[in-house]
């Protein structure tokens, strides 16, 4: 007969927490330094009670610099297609907000899904 080794309690508990996907105290202290750090940058990039936004050196408020305080892309499109009585077109829009191609595909394909504008014909977009 062969004598077995025995299999120590600690290799035991470690080979079923391997194999089950159990975190470790240290998995869960490298999760714990992750969201510390995401904290910390979500609120140094916040804007502050005051309502002004501290942009950072260095930091791209827009292409154009039309990022208006509370406004987002879709209004911003929104409201340029709303000035316009006859439509505007594609291109127009693009050079107003100075998104790229597909960035504008997507929120024209949005606001049109939802109603808030319709399509004249092929490029020219009204408010609805």
């Amino acid at each position: 007969m062969a004598k077995r080794k025995s299999v120590s309690f600690d290799a035991m508990i470690k080979f079923f927490m391997q194999n089950y996907g159990i975190p470790t105290k240290k998995d869960v202290e490298k999760l714990m330094a992750r969201m510390d750090r995401l904290e910390a940058l979500i609120k140094s990039s916040t804007v502050p009670a005051g309502g002004k936004q501290v942009v950072k050196k260095g930091a791209s408020v827009g292409k154009k610099g039309r990022a208006a305080a509370g406004m987002t892309a879709s209004d911003t499109v929104l409201a340029i297609i709303k000035r316009s009585r006859n439509g505007v077109g594609f291109e127009t829009i693009q050079k107003k907000t100075g998104y790229n191609e597909k960035k504008l595909r997507n929120i024209i394909f949005r606001l049109n899904k939802l109603g808030r504008i319709t399509r004249k014909e092929r490029g020219i977009y009204l408010a609805a």
